[in-house]
Formats: structure tokens, C-alpha cells, sequence
């Protein structure tokens, strides 16, 4: 995957460290999460915050973002903090290059695919494709309607003011702790968050199936998430220059995140689909190019996905 001489995205927005968000679990947070997950489920997500944002459904890290703030999910906008979160270090630097990058790649192949419509929907047509903007922190951020979260959480989207929150630091955990190196692999995730965009813009996230529980439908969620990155990696894959390399670094990716390979061994648990499933999906966008192939919700049996 090559980046040089591609444009870079303006809809980028620096918080710097902190960021209006925490760097922990606050205390006065504690009491919160006890009560909307009980003891042992907050047990549970203590532990599941070292591995980060894939383990936790759409609908409970907005709760548990909520929670962590302290006050409503629907508070105002984050506040800035201190620095650059960008200029923190080369590392970051890089990360923050790549991630513009990446997000101008996906403006460019969404805008065009929201203007053919050729997409699933399920309520009126969406129309124009609008932009999400990327926040790039360090330790904690406060969102615009999402509650805050430390970088404990991985990268998030948050559908109530359409942004994406990454700390640039994030690429390092993929690599050393969830053994996901590679710059497909980190584009996979910047695509996957974008999905979750796409997603909010046709209606995807408002679905309930009669007879699903929410987990059921979270991994509808979270599948068609990576079948829409696989379809930006289709679309892109000339203008990057994407090999067979790339591809297996994206799909290392999509298993190294998935409910079985993270632990979960009853499958009623899974939130975001076993790492097979994953892996299918983004390949399946991949492949075909065609956001009307990942439709996950059309799938009637839930055990076919």
C-alpha cells in the first residue's frame, strides 16, 4: 500500500492530550457502570477495555461512554486539550499522515458511491454522502453527543455528531497486542469506523429484527461494517497500489478482532461475529465492490451470516 503523492483529508480535528475526556475510569464513574451492568459485567469490561473498542457492542460503549462522562449522553461538543495529539511524537506524526491519508481515500470512494446509489437502505434515500470529520487524541476525549472515553477504548464512532475518535497510538497496540500489524490493517480500521458512518447515513443503526437479541443484531451491525471497508479496499485498491500482502494484513486484522479468537466461547455472547465471519464479510466488500452485497440485515437466518 502505497500513500505518497494521494491527497490528504481536511476534515481532520487535533484535541491534543486530554481533550475534555479522562485518562481512566473515573471514580465517581464506578457506581454507574455497576448499575447498568452489575458487578460481574463490570468486572467483565474493566478487563475488556485492555483489549479495547472491539469487544463492546454499538449501543452499550454509547451507554458505557455515557456512564464514563458522568452526565448525559447527549452533552455539547468536546473540549480541546492540551497540544498536539498529532505532533505528540514521529509516531504519531506518521499515524496522523496516514489516517488523513486513508479518510480522504474513503470521502472520495463513498461521495461517488452515495451518487450512484447504489447502496442498501432502510428508510428514505439517503441522498448526498456527507463527510465525517476524524478527532485524533491522546489519553481521553470528551465526543458531541457520545459521553467520553479514555484511549483505553479504541477507536469509536459516535452517530450523534458523525465523527470518528482514534488515538494515534492505537496503530502500536494493534501491532504489539493484537498481533494485527501492517498499514492495511490500520486502514482496515480507519474503514471499518467509517463504515459505521455509512451505516448511520442509510439507516443501518436503527434496525431492530423481531425475535434478535441485541447482540444478534450488533453482529449484523459490525459485519456489515467490514463488508463497507472491504468495499472502500475494493474501489481504492488501484489508486494505493493494495497487493495480496495488503489483503492478508486487513484480514489478520478482521480475525485477530474476532468475538472466538478474543475469548468468547458461547456465541450468544458475540457482539461483533467470530473472527471467520469477520473475515468473510470484508471479503465479500473486497471482492465484489458493490455495497449492495452487504446487506447483512436481508440474511434471515441469523446462523447464515
Amino acid at each position: 500500500m502505497r500513500i505518497e503523492g494521494h491527497r490528504r483529508s481536511d476534515n481532520i480535528e487535533d484535541r491534543g492530550r486530554g481533550g475534555g475526556g479522562s485518562g481512566g475510569l473515573p471514580v465517581r464513574a464506578l457506581g454507574s457502570v455497576v448499575r447498568l451492568l452489575g458487578i460481574k459485567g463490570a468486572l467483565i469490561v474493566g478487563a475488556l477495555l485492555v483489549v479495547g473498542y472491539f469487544l463492546l457492542p454499538s449501543g452499550l460503549r454509547q451507554q458505557l461512554l455515557g456512564a464514563l462522562s458522568g452526565g448525559d449522553v447527549g452533552s455539547g461538543e468536546g473540549a480541546t486539550g492540551a497540544g498536539s495529539a498529532c505532533k505528540a511524537s514521529p509516531a504519531n506524526e506518521k499515524a496522523c499522515d496516514f489516517s488523513r491519508v486513508v479518510l480522504a481515500s474513503t470521502e472520495d470512494v463513498w461521495t461517488a458511491q452515495f451518487q450512484r446509489g447504489a447502496l442498501p437502505h432502510y428508510q428514505s434515500a439517503p441522498g448526498a454522502y456527507q463527510q465525517p470529520t476524524l478527532v485524533v487524541f491522546s489519553d481521553g476525549v470528551t465526543t458531541g453527543g457520545c459521553g467520553s472515553a479514555s484511549s483505553a477504548a479504541g477507536p469509536f464512532y459516535c452517530p450523534r455528531d458523525k465523527k470518528l475518535y482514534i488515538d494515534p497510538t492505537f496503530y502500536g497496540v494493534m501491532e504489539k497486542r493484537l498481533r494485527a500489524p501492517g498499514d492495511f490493517a490500520q486502514a482496515y480500521v480507519i474503514s471499518h469506523e467509517v463504515g459505521h458512518h455509512v451505516q448511520n447515513l442509510i439507516g443501518a443503526t436503527s434496525i431492530n429484527l423481531k425475535g434478535e437479541t441485541e447482540n444478534q443484531t450488533s453482529v449484523r451491525v459490525e459485519l456489515q461494517a467490514d463488508c463497507l471497508a472491504g468495499v472502500w479496499g475494493h474501489t481504492a485498491r488501484a489508486s494505493l497500489q493494495v497487493d495480496n500482502e495488503d489483503l492478508g494484513e486487513a484480514l489478520n486484522a478482521a480475525h485477530a478482532i474476532g468475538d472466538d479468537t478474543l475469548g468468547h466461547a458461547n456465541e450468544r455472547s458475540y457482539t461483533h461475529g467470530s473472527s471467520a465471519q469477520r473475515q468473510r464479510w470484508f471479503r465479500r466488500g473486497f471482492e465484489s465492490g458493490d455495497p449492495r452485497q452487504c446487506d447483512t440485515f436481508a440474511v434471515r437466518n441469523h446462523a447464515e451470516l
